[in-house]
């Protein structure tokens, strides 16, 4: 599933400090900004930078559908032979829990349908005929995709088109903050395109990082919805509000999140939904399944998971919801 499309600005921020024990990396990575916040690491603010570039090119090299020799890219262009990395086992994993406890309706497959309706960047295709449908409904599904033991991707489908985007940015912030665990760092925070993990406490505070989501239908001026507090966890968003279109004779909205057991356009009210997990991976990649699911079977799911809650926000009439998971507010 198109992260890039899933996961609109929910604007996720943080106060910033003039502490001079805080370090702060900013930059551009995964098709997004990045913001890195930290303190108590000794080595220099540029060993550390040489440090989050190197992950970050090793993290595209492999799983980056941008750039044409990663190994996402060659898989996708027929190659059965590679031998993947760690990365790409770890989001592999990743994908098929999910695909699993969402009964198939995450699926990093999907990515054909969501252009064929003009929600990626190919060129809309404004009429599907009978014989596409049936054509993308063959190239589709997680369950066709098989890891071997020789750690090479088998396909069913030569034409099937893996997309990791719904978990990639996630994966890339947990890879980052072990990066500054393993340097000495108690107390940082990693952000990618507004996925985070917060870990200790703020330098500037003493207390845990705090986090606010914006008020999804603001236009000029900028409006906070919830504000929370991070500690040893991560959180994600996906949402809707953005990408949408409307159909002229029923008035239903339809948003850019594609059913992939049906091929259908989803058609939902969930406007966002966020989830904190352990890690921002898991926070990733469930927030993109909860945007699909029905909101009654997405607070189902997450109270079936341990460490993982949820917050919804969805409208009816004009108006805003908001739905939170038992164990949001910890």
């Amino acid at each position: 599933m198109h992260k890039l499309f899933l996961l609109f600005i929910v604007f996720i921020f943080f106060g910033c400090s003039e502490n001079n024990s805080l370090q702060i990396h900013r930059g551009y990575a995964l098709g997004t900004s990045y913001n890195i916040q930290y303190s108590g690491i000794k080595f220099s603010f540029e060993e550390v930078q040489f440090g989050i570039d190197s992950l970050i090119t090793v993290i595209n090299k492999s799983l980056s559908t941008y750039i044409s020799n990663s190994d996402i890219s060659k898989i996708n262009s027929g190659d059965s032979l590679l031998v993947i990395d760690k990365h790409f086992k770890n989001i592999f994993y990743k994908a098929t829990e999910v695909w699993t406890n969402s009964g198939g309706l995450f699926d990093p497959t999907v990515g054909a349908w969501v252009n064929a309706y003009g929600f990626g960047p190919e060129k809309p295709i404004n009429f599907l005929t009978e014989e596409k449908k049936t054509y993308l409904s063959k190239i589709t599904g997680w369950n066709t995709i098989e890891l071997t033991d020789k750690s090479t991707i088998k396909k069913s489908h030569i034409d099937t088109y893996i997309d990791f985007n719904s978990l990639a940015k996630g994966y890339a912030v947990d890879v980052l903050a072990n990066y500054l665990s393993q340097k000495g760092s108690i107390n940082y925070l990693v952000e990618i395109g507004g996925e985070i993990v917060a870990y200790g406490n703020s330098p500037k505070t003493g207390q845990p990082w705090s986090i606010a989501i914006d008020y999804p239908k603001q236009k000029n001026e900028r409006r906070m919805i919830h504000r929370l507090f991070l500690n040893n966890e991560a959180i994600a968003t996906s949402g809707n509000y953005r990408k949408f279109r409307v159909d002229v004779e029923t008035g239903e909205r339809y948003v850019h999140s594609i059913n992939p057991l049906t091929g259908i356009p989803v058609k939902s009210n969930i406007l966002s939904a966020s989830v904190r997990a352990e890690d921002c991976m898991t926070a990733d990649a469930y927030a993109t399944a909860l945007m699909i699911l029905p909101l009654e079977t997405g607070m189902e799911l997450i109270k079936n998971l341990s460490d993982t809650e949820a917050y919804w926000i969805t409208t009816s009439n004009d108006s805003i919801q908001e739905y939170f998971s038992d164990g949001w507010e910890k």
